[in-house]
């Protein structure tokens, strides 16, 4: 049996400068393993990229050689586990202001070690001015990067791997933020980048894109009259001066030209006619806020018209807007997406990136390595690493609004296979897969935040069970405690800051710090045990399933699965009854089920659609170790395939809280085929296929799945799918359409939760969709 396995990392560094809050190996991490770097050079903030190879723990598992053993001793666990080390890949991206520059220069040169790099990348206008200065600390030979052509790349990286980049505003919604989902098809698009003038660009696919228009009328004309009328120097004071102006003492409005007439010409007197009108009629004198309020309205309204009128001509509905000009500033947000409201009349969206401000830095990156075709992997977030994004309040000066001191951070690594939707979603582009949320539901969002505060004490009290011999496993646990606690906190104040808020994200960024930590695996060892006492029980199982009727046994194979699902470490009321009871097993799971009829039950509807011919193929999508995937989903899978229906069993392919991973389904599978002749021939014939699902969450996103186990799934012509478990079929994808059947079950073990749904504790979902002829 081949090892697999399941990692965490760690990071380490020094002191750089007392001026900056956060310690420098906080921001500059992992620079002894760095190999290529790129920078972005602006008028005011560098952005540094660097890719590194990060060392995770890594938990095995096994199979034990039993030749010459009884393979069936008590004491034997069913396979062991070991601790090892992987190497895998990551991207860095550091923002900070320019004054920083020279220091940072020189923290990284004293840092890094046997780098290969001879050449870094460069960008911004700003790449002209520090060459010097950069070849001279890194000894590194700057080759610059067209702007243009980096920003294109980076835009379609972050794109293409993180699923909530792009987000509309809207100034009247608490939070201000509203996400997107991704389109499976990224072009085409329009890229309106607003700095010094506009440039205004069409993008076909990833190395298609072509100038179609601009303006000498952008950032630099804002700041530069802005600094003649207001006598202010610095760009982000004149926004919080527009932040506090009001532009209809300066503007003439449509009602001061027409008056009550306005109506008639079907136009609101609210409308501006005429930017600084009243200036040239009143004698006085107008205050710096009301004039640098004009002076963005009428830039703003300028540049919306003009993408609104290339959008319109070349049929594009996106819109993305970056550059200095908008830097996540509301005020520029607001007034472009008013603009491009008005002038559309709502047929184009103006859309913002979470991660604009390192587009620049991203596409110099990919095109120093392209050696390396970094576009052929999937990337994903770091939750644990990355400063999130954060609101800019115009009720808050621009010192207030600085984070960490003047450091911004994105991290991404690279996940081990390409991820792609499943093929059986019935329209990917409006696929969703959170059912609930949090960033509009503030309730929801209060309660669930506590939630995962409160269980923050029984994570680290099993993170340091997992390691009985690492002597620094508490103070690991500790660290990892602060940093999901302070994650936790940011969420409470900064919803938006990875995205849409959900609970699937709160589990996430609770998988990425455990770890950031080298707590790669913390349920091992109660999966080992557990999986161990779930195989002695399946003969057992099998032969009370077996001299059952065929009606009586699809109820019980059924509620087989729904016990299963109860044994759940990461919900409260379970683990709480697992930790105090020891002898809480599968019967008395069954006892704890509602009874019927549930909460909602398509049972009658399925038990009569399986009286008809037997499906071709199920996908199940399996949950959780022990007790789940060995008595309830392996008695499920056995009858499907005794009907004669082929299936894909997909498990995560690393661990999360006690899910079943890919690895240990393999030892799992094997050891039931030992003792089962059904299961036994299946996997021989190949009609039993094990895969991995290439995600590592308690929760399921249909959109992100393992490039293997999309084709697989199209190739056997799978037309069930089954999706258990309550981080899968409610937490994600309970609205879900597919153009297939599907089931989706799970048993609520929060009483909250119960309680939101009409239900109670240990209410059963069972629910069977037919796709609409």
């Amino acid at each position: 049996m081949a090892e697999c396995g399941a990692s965490g990392s760690g990071s380490s560094g020094d002191s750089l400068d007392k001026s900056i809050t956060l310690p420098p190996d906080e921001i500059f991490r992992n620079l002894e393993n760095a190999k290529r770097f790129a920078i972005d050079i602006g008028g005011s903030l560098t952005k540094l990229a660097y890719y590194s190879t990060v060392q995770h723990k890594v938990a095995r598992v096994r199979s034990f050689d039993y030749s010459g053993k009884d393979a069936e001793q008590d004491h034997e666990p069913p396979y062991e586990i070991s601790v090892q080390e992987e190497v895998t890949a990551r991207l860095h991206f550091v923002k900070f202001e320019n004054t920083y520059i020279e220091a940072c220069l020189d923290f990284i040169k004293d840092h890094l070690v046997n780098t290969d790099t001879k050449v870094i990348q460069a960008t911004g206008g700003g790449a002209y001015k520090f060459k010097d200065l950069i070849e001279e600390k890194l000894r590194l030979r700057v080759d610059k990067e067209d702007v243009m052509t980096c920003l294109i790349k980076g835009c379609n990286f972050v794109l293409k791997n993180i699923p909530h980049e792009a987000f509309v505003y809207q100034k009247d919604s608490d939070p201000e933020f509203r996400f997107q989902t991704n389109h499976p098809n990224i072009f085409p698009y329009l890229l309106v980048n607003i700095g010094s003038g506009v440039s205004i660009v069409k993008v076909e696919t990833e190395d298609r894109f072509e100038w179609i228009g601009g303006s000498s009328i952008g950032g630099g004309t804002f700041w530069g009259l802005g600094a003649l009328l207001t006598k202010t120097k610095k760009f982000d004071e004149l926004l919080h001066l527009a932040s506090k102006g009001q532009h209809t003492n300066v503007d003439m409005l449509v009602q001061d030209i027409y008056g009550g007439a306005h109506q008639t010409l079907g136009l609101s007197g609210n409308l501006i006619a005429s930017s600084f009108g009243k200036s040239a009629m009143a004698d006085r004198d107008f205050s710096k806020e009301d004039m640098a309020k004009s002076l963005l309205h009428m830039i703003s309204n300028d540049i919306g018209q003009l993408a609104c009128l290339y959008a319109k001509l070349h049929c594009l509905d996106r819109v993305y807007f970056g550059g200095f000009f908008i830097r996540g500033h509301p005020v520029t947000m607001r007034t472009i997406t008013y603009s491009i409201n008005f002038f559309s009349k709502g047929e184009v969206q103006a859309l913002f990136l979470r991660h604009e401000g390192y587009l620049g830095a991203i596409g110099a990156f990919l095109k120093g390595a392209e050696q390396d075709n970094p576009n052929q992997y999937s990337w994903g977030e770091n939750y644990a690493g990355s400063s999130g994004l954060m609101s800019s309040s115009p009720e808050l000066c621009p010192t207030q609004r600085a984070r960490s001191g003047t450091f911004d951070l994105l991290e991404m690594d690279r996940l081990e296979r390409p991820l792609v939707n499943l093929p059986l979603l019935l329209d990917p582009s409006s696929y969703v897969p959170d059912t609930v949320d949090l960033t509009d539901d503030s309730l929801a969002r209060k309660y669930w935040l506590t939630c995962f505060e409160e269980a923050l004490d029984g994570v680290v009290k099993r993170a340091v069970a997992s390691q009985p011999g690492s002597v620094d496993a508490a103070e690991r646990a500790e660290k990892f405690r602060q940093k999901y606690w302070s994650k936790l906190q940011t969420l409470r104040h900064q919803p938006f800051a990875y995205g849409t808020l959900t609970v699937r994200s709160l589990l996430d960024t609770r998988e990425h710090c455990l770890n950031e930590f080298n707590f790669p695996d913390p349920y091992s060892k109660v999966k080992q045990k557990e999986n161990g006492v779930a195989l002695k029980c399946f003969p057992r199982v099998i032969r009370g399933l077996d001299a059952l009727g065929w009606e009586d046994r699809q109820l019980a194979l059924v509620k087989g699965l729904l016990a299963g699902n109860v044994f759940d470490w990461g919900a409260k009321a379970v683990s709480d009854v697992l930790e105090s009871d020891p002898q809480f097993g599968f019967e008395e799971a069954k006892m704890k089920l509602q009874e019927r009829p549930w909460l909602v039950d398509s049972y009658s509807k399925w038990l009569q659609r399986l009286k008809g011919p037997p499906h071709k193929c199920a996908l199940i999508f399996a949950d959780n170790s022990g007790i789940d995937v060995i008595l309830g989903v392996f008695p499920f899978v056995r009858e499907l395939l005794s009907r004669g229906t082929e299936v894909i069993l997909a498990c995560n392919s690393g661990p999360a809280l006690n899910d079943v991973t890919y690895c240990e389904s393999l030892i799992v599978a094997e050891r039931i085929a030992a003792m089962d002749p059904v299961v036994h021939s299946a996997l021989r014939e190949e009609r039993l296929l094990l895969m991995q699902t290439g995600s590592s969450s308690p929760c399921l996103d249909l959109s992100r799945l393992d490039k293997g186990l999309a084709m697989l799934v199209r190739e056997r012509g799978a037309d069930l799918v089954v999706i258990e478990g309550m981080g899968r079929a409610v937490h994600t994808n309970y609205h879900a359409a597919l153009c297939c059947e599907s089931l989706k079950l799970a048993v609520i073990k929060n009483s909250w939760l119960a309680e939101r749904l009409g239900g109670r504790l240990f209410s059963v979902i069972f629910k069977y969709e037919v796709p609409a002829e």
